[in-house]
Formats: C-alpha cells, structure tokens, sequence
C-alpha cells in the first residue's frame, strides 16, 4: 500500500549529496547551489574536488559518524543516507523515526555510476572490471528516484543547467522535473546492470541470461514511413550518442534511414580506395555511388558539365556528379552523402539539384550557407560524427521479435580481388579492382538481392531488392543501357527549349532512350524540343552497345547460373566479382570463359535486408 505523506509540487532543495565520477561542470552547479543555501555532503575524490574550488563540503563519513572502509567499498550505505533520501516527507511515523535516529533529509543526489563498460572497453581484466562494479551509487540512485515526491535524483552533467533553470524559476525543483528524472534514473540503472550481467555471463561463455537497450528519446519526427503512422522518432542508446548532429532542417524516418546507409557507404568507399566517395540514395538503396575520376568529354557533354566547369570540379564535387549522373532520374529527391568536408564547388552541384538532404564529414563556411538557404531554408544538413562507434551487435524490432546480429563491419578492399578464377588474369589492373571495390560496397548497402555495374569509378547501374538474380541483373542492365545511351551523339543533339527544367530534360532523355511513348504523351514530349527529335531507333541502340566494354559486374551473393553472365554480356561486361561457393561455379566460370570475361571471387557474401 502507498505510504502517506504530504503531496508538494515544489520542493526546496536544503541537503545535496555529490559522487560524481565525471566531473564535469559539478563545481559550477555546486557553486549554484550554495547560493541556494543548499548544505554539501560529499565523499573522495568529489569533496576533495569541490574543497579546492573554495566550497564548504561535508564528508559523508562525518555525516554519517561511520568510516569509509573496505578499500571505498563502503561508503554511502548507511541508515543516515538511505533514510534521508527515502524516509517519506508528511508522515508522521517516518518523520518520527529519522528525528530518533538522528538521520536528516537529503533532498537531492548528484551521481554518476562507475564507468564499468569504459573499463571493459579498455580491457580491464576481470578483477578490475569487477571493482567497477558500483554498488553504492546504484542504491542512491534506485532510493531518490523511488522517492521523487520529494527528492530529485540529477544523474548527468546534461541535467544541471534544467535543474538551475527549475531552482530559479520554482524557488526549488518540480514534481514533473523529479519524475522525468527518476524516469532516465531507472533506465540508466537496468541499463547499467545488463551491462554487468551480459559481460560476467560472457566470462563464463554461456548464453546471455537477459539484454536490457535502453534508449534515449532524441527528437520526435513527423511521422515513421507512412503519415498515419504516427508516432514516430528517434533515439540514442542510452549514454551514447547519435553518429550526426542535425546542422539545418528536419529530418524525416526515411532520411535517417538513408543517411545511415549513406554515409557508412561512402566512409567505406574512401577507407577502401583512398579516394574521395559520394552517393545519391533513394529509398534506403544507392541509386548511384562513385569516386572522384575524372570525366572524359562525352561525359561532359552528357552530364551537362562545360569542359572548363569539368576543370574546376574539386575530388568531392567530382564525385557527387558521377554518383547524381549513374541514373539521374532515379536520384531526383536523393539523399546525398560525401567523404570528405564539403567545399563550394559541391554545394553548387547540389544547389541546382533536387535533393532532401546531405551527409557529410564537415562544410566550410562557403558551403553551409549555399546548402542552408536550399527548399527555402528547409534542406537537411547533418555532420557525421568523426570516429564514432555503432558497437559490435545490432537489433531490429519486428512483429514483436528483437533480431540482433553481429554488424556488417567487413570492409571489402583490393584484397579481396586476388583471387582470379579465369583465365585473363592480367586484364585485372589496378583500375579494375578499384571499380571491383566501388560496385560491391554500393551493393552491400543496396537491399537484397541485389547486383551492380560499375565503369571508371561510378556505379552505371544498380539493381535492388528482386527475389531472382537474373532480375536484378535485367534490371540494372536496363539502366546501364540508358546510361551508355545518353551518350549517343542523337541524344546529346536534342535541342531543349528554353526554361525547359534540368529534371525535365533529364527525364526526356531517357523516354528518348526507351521510346516506348503513348501519342498522347509524345506530343507533350515533343513540346519540349525546338523541333521534333529524329527518332532513336532500334538500331541505333544497338549498333551504339557495340562499343560498350570495360563494365565491371557485382553481386551480393553467387551467381546461381550462368543466365546472369549470359545476359550481363549485353552491356559490356568485361569484369565480374562475386562471393562464389555455389554448386554452379564451374559452369559460371565457364561462361565468363566464353565471353572473355575476367572473374574474381570475393568469398563475402553482402546480403543486406
């Protein structure tokens, strides 16, 4: 049963008692409090800490008239500390028992726990990490927030400028304050047990007994991927941090899904090649990637890009261009990610593109203010976290199921070429192995099944999410079709009218390319055009493919048949890398055999769901 007491929504703080391993900021808030005329109880290295600031501090072992003993083991647990934190304010039994004991209230704790999980992740031994294991603090912490009716529990230096804010508005803190905070106390304290119980039972190498997440409210979006959908938001791990900061705009579920991806694809891509990434994602799939090549001159001509523009196109502009152009129409609305700070000469690509967002390493001034002023101050900008840490294992929720996995940290490099199952061994330079390296980390962050082509350092074509390899195949090749083909001299001749939009002449082009119009649509088609377009036949394309060579080929699994090969053929597959290990690796070989094909096998398998 409830015990009774007095119900008060704001509580004055007389009595504070500090243990903080993390220091920072506790002799500003402790000098705020003392203005308050809040009475310091304090223990070690916190008191010792708070004396040379010039604060008057009381130690907890003059306090409770006991000693610390046992090498600090003992410290706080103690009838005067328990009692003074949980003895119920209004009642009378309880009021009469702490004056007979001599155990005064204590109205607010300030703690933080041991850094158990930083010793581990340090590689303290066992009897180290053991003496980590904090026991006092724990008990503080569970008996203030127990008691929030009338004790505030503040757990993190992030709190204290909230509880200054309350203190000075409030004349004390509010019950809405102590119950949030004896809320984030009790999920800091289950997290910090499953964090003991998970290593200790992995001393032992047996199962986990139980996995406790417990995670930190961020910011609320607007919805999840549907508007009905509601609510939605996202969330940090508890004590640690999100892998971005939110610089402009607001971001929404889908966005942080494929900046996620995006980003993890393009750090990769720079760590594997040493050069400068980009990509343009859709829809948590790349709808292309590339690294900073320069352009030949039908590129130019096909992206839109002068020789004398192409000339001042910085490695990280480069990129992005060549990841915007791997399929144009399919990147309208993208979400783009860069290796490495973004400088001006990127922000104008970006700035004349339709785009939801970017992540990146960093901006200079130049760049941030073209990008912020982009959607009418709305573009989302986020800067990755240098260095940061997702942890070793993973989990989903799904219908009521939590799926954990060991991440996909296997980075695939040139090392992962060297074994060439075919006969052109040599045909493999070093140019090859870098497109090698660009098509499989685009897969790999690509849903499954998936395939990819790829041709100096750009993704040509990309092909998500089908249930049979040879689709995917079909369909990427599809778009590798229609980026050879937007190089046709008949396509880089049609003449646009004026304030015809970049998009639109994007989309033009390739309905040029597939041909395949209604009469009702040609002729809004051929309003666009000064005059009406010679037709792109058949033939054309064909005879125009004929010339297509040099394309590198990869998938996120083997190849089942040679129908892929078969059908890659189509579109100047020169090169193919795949995990092997299927039954029908000898017929596989055998038909990039017959057409000349150089194969190498990877033995990862880059399934991504």
């Amino acid at each position: 049963a409830a015990l009774a007491g007095s119900q008060q929504d704001v509580v004055p703080t007389t009595r504070a008692l500090i243990s903080v391993s993390d220091k920072t900021g506790i002799v500003d808030f402790c000098k705020f409090l003392v203005t308050k005329n809040v009475h310091l109880l304090s223990t070690g290295g916190t008191a010792k800490k708070l004396r040379e600031a010039g604060l008057e501090v009381m130690d907890v072992s003059e306090y409770t008239q006991s000693p610390e003993c046992l090498d600090g083991r003992v410290k706080t647990l103690h009838p005067k500390i328990h009692g003074g934190l949980l003895g119920v304010r209004g009642n009378k039994d309880h009021e009469a028992q702490m004056e007979e004991n001599g155990i005064g209230k204590i109205d607010m704790t300030i703690l933080n726990l041991y850094p158990f999980e930083q010793t581990v992740n340090g590689g303290g031994d066992f009897n180290q990490c053991i003496e980590n294991i904090d026991i006092g603090g724990p008990s503080m912490l569970r008996s203030t927030a127990k008691n929030h009716a009338s004790t505030t529990i503040v757990t993190s230096p992030e709190q204290y400028d909230e509880v200054a804010k309350c203190i000075d508005e409030n004349g004390g803190t509010t019950l809405a304050l102590r119950k949030k905070f004896a809320a984030r106390a009790f999920s800091l304290s289950a997290s910090y047990d499953s964090a003991i119980a998970n290593w200790f039972t992995n001393q032992l190498g047996e199962e986990k007994p139980v996995t406790t997440r417990v995670y930190k409210p961020e910011f609320p979006l607007k919805y999840g991927c549907n508007p009905h959908q509601k609510p939605a938001g996202i969330s940090s791990v508890l004590n640690s941090k999100l892998p971005f900061d939110v610089l402009n705009g607001v971001p929404g579920y889908i966005n942080l899904l494929d900046a996620a991806n995006a980003w993890q694809l393009v750090k990769e891509l720079r760590e594997a090649t040493g050069i400068a990434a980009a990509t343009s994602f859709k829809h948590v799939s790349p709808a292309g990637a590339a690294v900073a090549v320069p352009l030949s001159d039908v590129e130019c001509a096909a992206y839109e890009v002068t020789p004398e523009a192409a000339k001042a196109l910085t490695p990280v502009a480069l990129a992005y261009l060549r990841a915007r152009n791997a399929d144009p129409m399919c990147s309208f609305g993208d979400f783009a990610a860069v290796s490495d700070i973004v400088d001006e000469a990127t922000a104008k690509i970006l700035k004349k593109e339709v785009s939801d967002g970017i992540i990146a390493p960093g901006y200079t001034p130049e760049a941030f203010e073209l990008l912020k002023s982009k959607k009418g101050g709305k573009f989302i900008i986020l800067e990755a976290i240098k260095d940061y840490d997702p942890g070793e294992i993973e989990y989903r929720e799904v219908y009521g199921m939590t799926f954990s996995q060991k991440r996909n940290d296997k980075i695939i490099t040139k090392d992962h070429m060297k074994e060439i199952v075919t006969a052109k061994k040599e045909a493999v330079t070093d140019a090859v192995v870098r497109d090698m390296i660009v098509a499989s980390i685009c897969i790999k962050y690509t849903q499954s099944n998936s395939v990819g082509f790829a041709k100096d350092g750009m993704m040509v074509g990309v092909g998500a999410g089908q249930q049979s390899r040879v689709d995917c195949v079909k369909l990427a090749g599809r778009k590798v079709n229609t980026w050879y083909l937007r190089q046709h001299p008949k396509v880089l001749a049609l003449k646009f009218k004026a304030g015809v939009k970049r998009q639109d002449r994007v989309n033009a082009r390739v309905r040029y390319i597939e041909g395949d119009f209604t009469p009702e649509e040609k002729i809004r088609w051929e309003a666009q055009f000064e005059e009406a377009p010679q037709e792109l036949t058949t033939s054309d394309k064909t005879e125009f493919m004929k010339a297509a060579e040099g394309v590198t080929i990869s998938s996120d699994a083997f190849f089942p048949f040679r129908d892929s090969i078969d059908h890659a053929s189509k579109y100047g597959v020169t090169y193919v890398v795949q995990p092997g290990g299927s039954v029908q690796d000898t017929q596989v070989t055998s038909a990039c055999e017959e057409y000349g094909m150089a194969m190498c096998f990877t033995g990862v398998r880059l399934f991504h769901h």
